[in-house]
Order: C-alpha cells, then structure tokens, then sequence
C-alpha cells in the first residue's frame, strides 16, 4: 500500500517541528504511548471496582471494556497484514523520526497504538461517561504522539483511531446483551458476589423482623379505641 502524498507532506511537517521542540519533549512523547496505556489498565480496573455498585448492564460494560479493546486491536493487526504499508521513517526521503524506526515487516497502517488508545477510552466512555473529559483527549495525543515520534502518517493514527472507536463500541454494546444475564446469574452465588459486588440494593425489598424502614417515624402501641399513639 502507497502512503497519499498529503500525509507525507504533513508527516514531514510534524516530524521537521518536533525536531524543534526541546528534547525532554522527545522522551515523553517516546514513553508517552506506552505510559497511557497502562493509565487505561488502571481506569478498566477502577471501572470494574466502580461497577460493583451498579447493575447488571453496568457490570456488563465494565468487564467487557478490555475485551473491546482486544478486539480492535485484532481488527487493526489483521488489517495492517493485508495492507502492507511501509513506515514512513524508512519510507519518506530524510525522515526526522525521533522514535527508533520498528524492523522491517512491521507495517504501518492502521496505527495500533491509535488503535488500542481510542479503543479504550470508547470502552471506557461507555461504562463510565464522567471520564470522557480525561480519556479521550488523551487517547487522541497518545494517536498524535505516534507522528510525533515519526513512526507513523497522520493517516495511520487517523484510521486507528476511527478503527478503535467503532469496534470497541460494537463490541461493548452487542456483547452486554449476554454479559448482563451472566452476571446476574453470577451474583446469586458467594464467588460472584465477592468478585462482582451485590449490586444496587433492590426499590422495596423486604424489611427484615424487628427493624424500622429508613424515613419512617415509630409508632407507640394501638390505644383501647383501636387508634395508635402519636
């Protein structure tokens, strides 16, 4: 697969400025990727912990924010494999790539790390919108990052990015269908109650013998006329 000019000329003008920028810069946008990632695996755990709380559905959406990131990332490892587009540090004439070019065979469209990065902010968003805010800007410089370090087009980061979004949302929507009735079922026994939470307490379960219901005022004993003291 042949990169479209326009991507060239806007890699090399990325590349040319990063080259420009100081060089602890360098090195953080050279972790950088790697760094987010692991930021992910802690929200999907944190989500998780989050869920125990919540219902089924919700559980659901927590434990299938990995898997949904998987499957994009399959969906993008497979594609680059057909696709066979070269890296644009080996590919683009007096390449300024900050980053180490990756070996020969290892291709460049779609990124995987754009990939993997938008997967799990989507996954993320979905079962827990409060941290829209923080994942997917981030998802969206950890993309950029990867021109950045000159080790992808913008194009590349561009497709992943879009790839990662649309699988993890398809994934996460369509398989809670049947993650949902699962951890109900997991929730009536001890193991999935200590590994999923009990879940919301339920509107109008039964008040135990002996006890007043939350927001109710006792009641003295029924007077001779039938009436109770006040």
């Amino acid at each position: 697969m042949q990169a479209p000019e326009f991507s060239a000329d806007w890699y090399r003008d990325v590349t040319e400025w990063a080259h420009g920028t100081p060089s602890w810069l360098h090195s953080v946008a050279d972790v950088g990727t790697d760094a987010g990632l692991l930021l992910f695996a802690v929200l999907f755990a944190a989500g998780w912990w989050r869920a125990r709380g919540g219902d089924e559905r919700a559980m659901g959406l927590a434990l299938l924010a990995p898997f949904a990131m998987v499957g994009a990332y399959l969906v993008s490892e497979v594609s680059k494999s057909f696709l066979q587009e070269e890296r644009p540090c080996r590919a683009v004439a007096g390449a300024m790539n900050i980053a180490a070019c990756p070996s020969p065979g290892d291709w460049s469209f779609p990124s995987n790390h754009a990939t993997i990065a938008a997967a799990s902010a989507a996954a993320i968003v979905v079962a827990w919108r409060r941290m829209a805010p923080l994942v997917l800007p981030l998802a969206a410089l950890m993309a950029f990052s990867r021109v950045f370090v000159g080790v992808h087009y913008p194009h590349d980061v561009a497709a992943g990015f879009v790839v990662g979004v649309v699988v993890a949302l398809l994934v996460a929507l369509v398989l809670v269908r049947a993650a949902a009735p699962l951890v109900a079922a997991l929730r009536r026994v001890p193991v999935g109650v200590l590994a999923l939470g009990a879940g919301p307490v339920a509107h109008g379960a039964p008040v135990p013998a002996g006890t007043v219901p939350a927001g109710t005022v006792p009641r003295g004993p029924p007077r001779r006329d039938g009436m109770r003291r006040p």
